[in-house]
């Protein structure tokens, strides 16, 4: 199954960057836990789509400052401990149309996700189910019959990922 690829669908879709965490001192601030690379990129988007229960909250960030490594924000409304304590484990989403483009050889986690993974000789060994962070190079998941890690190690391992197609091809071998 590939990709949605269709433009207007892809640009509509909302992309999880991260999310609320514990509250941080008495006046309405929280941490945040960024999906993003660097973390503070998630401050280049003001204003955050959140689900609670089934219902869309959209919260508007009205200070943020780093602490070190840890991204600190104010949102709109959170004016004390308590309100930041109820936004807590919220996930905060952007369109994906928001994001910026990656760098050439660059792709998102989220457009990897469901893609097929075949060898160089064709053997299809299963769909991307997620990434894991190494901090050398980044794990494909990949499930098919049984699941297999596969370093994301370009040009090496990875030798083609086709977003048009739904497909990465790596240099792996099938028994591995």
């Amino acid at each position: 199954m590939p990709p949605d690829n269709d433009p207007a669908t892809d640009a509509a879709r909302s992309v999880v960057v991260g999310r609320v965490g514990a509250p941080h001192g008495v006046r309405g601030w929280s941490q945040l836990w960024s999906f993003t690379d660097p973390p503070e990129g998630l401050l280049r988007h003001p204003r955050l789509e959140a689900q609670r229960r089934g219902q869309r909250l959209m919260l508007e960030i009205a200070d943020s400052r780093l602490q070190g490594e840890r991204v600190l924000v104010r949102f709109a409304g959170a004016e004390d401990r308590d309100a930041a304590a109820r936004l807590t484990g919220l996930e905060l989403s952007v369109l994906r149309a928001e994001l910026e483009p990656p760098p050439p050889g660059s792709w998102y986690w989220h457009d990897l996700i469901g893609l097929a993974v075949v060898t160089v000789d064709g053997t299809p060994l299963g769909r991307v189910d997620h990434l894991i962070e190494t901090g050398v190079d980044d794990v494909l998941v990949v499930r098919g019959e049984r699941e297999r890690l596969i370093p994301f190690a370009q040009p090496q391992i990875v030798k083609k990922v086709d977003l048009e197609a739904g497909r990465i091809e790596v240099d792996w071998d099938a028994e591995y």
